[in-house]
């Protein structure tokens, strides 16, 4: 349990050091998420499409036990905060496990 632990601050400390340098022109960016069951998914959505800048929210339930969902979180737009977008899911009970995908640029490029 104790290994655990160190494991997940450290873990924080690393994404907030990544959040820090990630602040330019991000357009796309891609979540591993792991959130309370309230707020539902529709409402969380709806939540992080209000913030400044974003144009497009996509959340997929990837696993579900009896109090927390683990979610994929897909976010488009210009210039997304994403200190922000961590402020916000916080503040709706959910925490960041890992930054799966980052596009910044002048467009959105796909990897096949």
């Amino acid at each position: 349990m104790f290994i655990k632990l160190i494991n997940f601050f450290s873990t924080q400390l690393w994404l907030r050091r990544t959040l820090k340098k990630l602040q330019n022109g991000v357009k796309r960016v891609v979540l591993d998420v792991l959130k309370l069951r309230e707020p539902s998914l529709p409402e969380l959505a709806s939540s992080l499409s209000s913030m400044k800048g974003v144009e497009g929210v996509n959340i997929s339930l990837v696993e579900m036990d009896q109090n927390t969902e683990s979610v994929k979180i897909a976010i488009e737009g210009e210039n997304i905060d994403i200190n922000f977008v961590q402020e916000m899911l916080k503040d709706n009970g959910a925490v960041i496990h890992s930054i799966d995908e980052v596009v910044v640029g002048k467009k959105i490029v796909s990897v096949k």
